[in-house]
């Protein structure tokens, strides 16, 4: 397959826009009209994973960890990073991130956490906000209502959540008297005349509306078409990061740590908290989030089930009287990456793709 044609996999699976704002997601090294025929997921591009890359002729790498968090001047051996960057250019191998949008997608890592512990009524932990934009309003005769709407549509129109080619429509009766140098397209100038007409709705993003209004002036079958251009303040999507669900019953918070260490494999399992302490609710967001806990705390949680945290940031917890169950930040992530190779595989017939055999958690317990 072409490496475009993975990335069009690879976004319906983890749509960019589900990604952080600070986040360096997407393609970060590669031709998009490659060839592909091999490809490995991996936590991490460490040392060892490039190796086994080249060792495995991979052409394409999905790190879950992006490179290149800050800008960069030079690529040389003289970093870890120039060093894999370098080695990673000379053997061909392109790169792909997907972080925070798989870490947020439908089916992404924090959903499979919560379904993991089976949790009920599961939602996100920290809604994202849609963006600010618009609501387009027309009015167009029925037999130029089509044209109008694909027009909208393709210039970007209509898109609500995982939604396209959305408007609605109401019909009416519109009037006007045209003067002398008017050419209606409907009704004669000189004279009052009411028209049957139908209003047409559409939400347009901000980045759209100076394309989509110059599209609807050309499609629209008027010499003044009536156009209403209505700000949409920004509302909370039924998307967001991490997850938050209800327990099948009430455990106690050392129980629960227990289930965790069980579930996810992890070597070890610390906790905040009254281990004594009923937990119902619960709250997880993967990798180094810890920063979550305020956000689970507001939704009701007893507690926070994520990867890492400061050792100051484990005390406002304790301080706090909330509870919080750290597992390390492979344990919580890395099956993700997994299971990704495995959706990958499904969605495109004829391309390999295996998750890394050479990675291992850097962390290890006596």
């Amino acid at each position: 397959m072409r490496l475009q044609e993975i990335i069009v996999e690879l976004e319906a699976l983890a749509p960019p826009q589900l990604a952080e704002a600070w986040d360096n997601t997407g393609l970060l090294l590669g031709d998009r009209a490659t060839d592909i025929q091999r490809a490995m997921t991996c936590l991490t591009l460490t040392p060892d994973v490039v190796a086994e890359a080249i060792a495995r002729n991979v052409q394409l790498v999905i790190t879950h960890h992006p490179l290149m968090f800050k800008p960069i001047q030079r690529v040389t051996a003289d970093t870890l990073e120039g060093q894999t960057l370098w080695h990673l250019t000379c053997h061909g191998i392109a790169v792909y991130s997907p972080h925070t949008a798989w870490d947020n997608a439908p089916f992404g890592i924090n959903q499979q956490l919560a379904e993991l512990f089976e949790l009920k009524e599961i939602s996100p932990l920290r809604r994202q906000m849609s963006p600010a934009g618009y609501k387009l309003v027309t009015f167009v005769p029925t037999e130029n209502l089509e044209a109008v709407q694909r027009t909208l549509w393709d210039a970007g129109c209509g898109e609500i959540g995982n939604y396209s080619c959305c408007s609605f429509v109401t019909p009416g009766r519109g009037s006007f008297w045209g003067n002398d140098s008017t050419n209606p397209a409907v009704g004669q100038s000189g004279q009052l005349e009411r028209v049957e007409e139908l209003r047409l709705e559409v939400v347009c993003p901000k980045s759209c509306l100076a394309k989509a209004l110059s599209a609807l002036r050309t499609a629209h079958p008027y010499e003044e078409a009536a156009i209403d251009v209505i700000p949409l303040e920004p509302q909370p999507s039924t998307q967001g990061a991490g997850r938050q669900g209800t327990l099948g019953r009430p455990i106690t918070l050392s129980e629960l740590a227990g289930m965790v260490r069980e579930r996810l494999n992890a070597t070890s399992v610390q906790f905040v908290g009254d281990p004594h302490g009923k937990i119902s609710r619960v709250g997880m967001a993967c990798g180094a989030a810890a920063e979550f806990w305020k956000d689970a705390q507001r939704a009701g949680c007893d507690v926070l089930i994520t990867g890492e945290s400061r050792f100051h940031g484990a005390i406002e917890v304790r301080d706090a009287g909330f509870s919080m169950i750290l597992a390390g930040h492979y344990a919580t992530e890395r099956f993700g990456m997994e299971r990704l190779a495995s959706l990958l595989a499904e969605h495109c017939l004829g391309l390999t793709v295996t998750a890394s055999q050479w990675e291992h958690d850097p962390v290890q317990s006596l």
